[in-house]
C-alpha cells in the first residue's frame, strides 16, 4: 500500500526556524525540514521531499546506506562526499548538482565547509 502526497499549494517555507529538527543517525548541525509526504522505514512504504541542511563544518563520519530510491539536488552551498571521520578529503561539489542513488548505493560520508541546503526525494519502489 503506498503512502501519497498531500496537495500543496505554492506557499512560503520558513528557512530558518520553524519545522526543522536533527533526523536520528545525524550529528547536531544537520537538520531536515519535511516539505511533503512520509517515508514509512518499517513497513517500506511511501515517499517524502524534504530539505536538508548543513551548518557550516559539519560533517558525518560514515557511509549512509538504505533501502529506498534517494535523489539528491544541491540548492545552495558546498558539499563534499568522501571525506575521511575527521572532515578531512572528499570531492566537494557545488548548487545545482545532483544524484540519484538506488536502494542499497553506499554514500558519503559528507561535508559542507560553509553550509548547504539539499533537496531530497525519497521513495520506495512501488511494485513490492
Amino acid at each position: 500500500m503506498a503512502i501519497d502526497k498531500e496537495h500543496k499549494e505554492f506557499h512560503a517555507i520558513d528557512m530558518e526556524t520553524e519545522g526543522w529538527h536533527t533526523p536520528p543517525g545525524y550529528p547536531a548541525g544537520i537538520q531536515q525540514k519535511i516539505l511533503a509526504g512520509r517515508l514509512d522505514e518499517e513497513a517500506k512504504v511511501g515517499n517524502r521531499t524534504r530539505l536538508l541542511r548543513f551548518q557550516p563544518g559539519v560533517f558525518t563520519t560514515a557511509p549512509f546506506v538504505h533501502d529506498y530510491w534517494e535523489e539528491v539536488y544541491l540548492v545552495s552551498g558546498d558539499l563534499t562526499v568522501g571525506n575521511d571521520e575527521n572532515g578531512d578529503g572528499g570531492e566537494s561539489f557545488q548548487p545545482n548538482t545532483y544524484a540519484c542513488r538506488p536502494p542499497g548505493a553506499y554514500h558519503g560520508p559528507f561535508k559542507s565547509e560553509n553550509g548547504c541546503v539539499l533537496m531530497e526525494i525519497h521513495y520506495y519502489d512501488q511494485d513490492k
